[in-house]
């Protein structure tokens, strides 16, 4: 039996106990947990970087505790193989035929923590599943369930021990955020609260796979006008076109933006997306896929990431936005 579909009060009621029942667990970050659930929604994957003991796992782990979906952890470590990820094909006697062994990946949500201490063949194998959601083995596709979310971890890359992540395999993430160190009070609460107790024993599902469908297939139908969607388009050909960027924003950066911006405004109670719904995302959603100049950076005294950083934002402040028709 097929559900009905769900209405804009509906979509608020659930999407905000969600964002309530990870807020239990990661205390002082609501940009964090939010970036999060709009993954999730807009059907996208959500990269998770910063230094170790800030919550990203802790936050991924939430939000698998929060919706109730078949949901696996995979710990990258340089000697992990592709099929331990995908699968693999093992041949059964009994048969007298092969038979396809499902890998970690087939889950509903998948954590991969410190996806950048396995080798760049491993990170490969995620590729096909993050963006066709199967995976194919021996000639042969298998198909994921609905929704499908990676919530991958990684630590700064200038620590020892990790691997990069290739450019094809950032670009399969909707968004990329840092949980940053918490304020005094919320560490100080921290001590207070954990010490004896793991906050995630006490989540339960506040919603179930059929429902997050019902969700997506909500946010799928926000309206988005032409003139937004130029001005999308805009921001992403200036960072194609800017001297201080060799690498710019991909078409499937474009689109995943879009599809963000549909959920964010949903969340904000409304079936239709404004130009500071784009602007609010630029950030999240295209500066992981972008690549500063190296003497542009140096000569300013800026590491990359700061460079695209402040690029992206004098792109966002230039970039005329489009006026609402009277």
């Amino acid at each position: 039996m097929t559900p009905a579909p769900i209405t804009a009060d509906a979509f608020a009621r659930q999407t905000d106990a969600i964002l309530a029942s990870v807020s239990r667990v990661i205390d002082g970050k609501p940009a964090a947990v939010r970036a999060a659930l709009v993954c999730l929604v807009a059907e996208g994957h959500l990269l998770i970087e910063d230094v170790p003991g800030v919550g990203k796992t802790m936050l991924a782990r939430a939000l698998a505790a929060s919706v109730d979906a078949t949901v696996r952890r995979i710990q990258f470590t340089p000697d992990l193989l592709p099929g331990d990820v995908t699968g693999v094909s093992v041949y059964n006697p009994v048969e007298r035929e092969f038979e396809f062994k499902p890998g970690a990946i087939f889950a509903q949500i998948v954590i991969a923590d410190e996806i950048n201490r396995s080798s760049p063949k491993t990170q490969s194998a995620l590729l096909e599943a993050m963006e066709e959601r199967q995976v194919t083995v021996d000639g042969r596709s298998h198909a994921l369930d609905e929704p499908f979310l990676v919530v991958a971890t990684q630590n700064p890359l200038e620590m020892e021990g990790t691997y990069a992540l290739p450019e094809a395999q950032r670009d399969r993430f909707m968004m990329r955020i840092s949980m940053g160190y918490p304020d005094a009070a919320n560490e100080a609460l921290m001590l207070r609260q954990r010490d004896v107790v793991n906050p995630l024993d006490a989540l339960a599902p506040v919603i179930d796979a059929a429902g997050v469908r019902g969700l997506i297939a909500w946010a799928r139908s926000v309206h988005v006008s032409p003139a937004v969607e130029e001005y999308t388009v805009a921001l992403a050909r200036a960072t194609r076109e800017h001297p201080d960027l060799r690498l710019g924003a991909s078409p499937r950066a474009t689109l995943q933006l879009i599809r963000a911006a549909k959920v964010w405004a949903a969340l904000d109670g409304r079936e239709f997306v404004i130009p500071d719904d784009v602007a609010s995302l630029v950030e999240p959603v295209f500066a992981h896929r972008l690549i500063a100049v190296r003497g542009a950076a140096t000569a300013r005294g800026r590491s990359g990431a700061d460079t695209v950083a402040v690029t992206l934002r004098g792109i966002v402040g230039s970039v005329r936005v489009p006026l609402a028709a009277r």
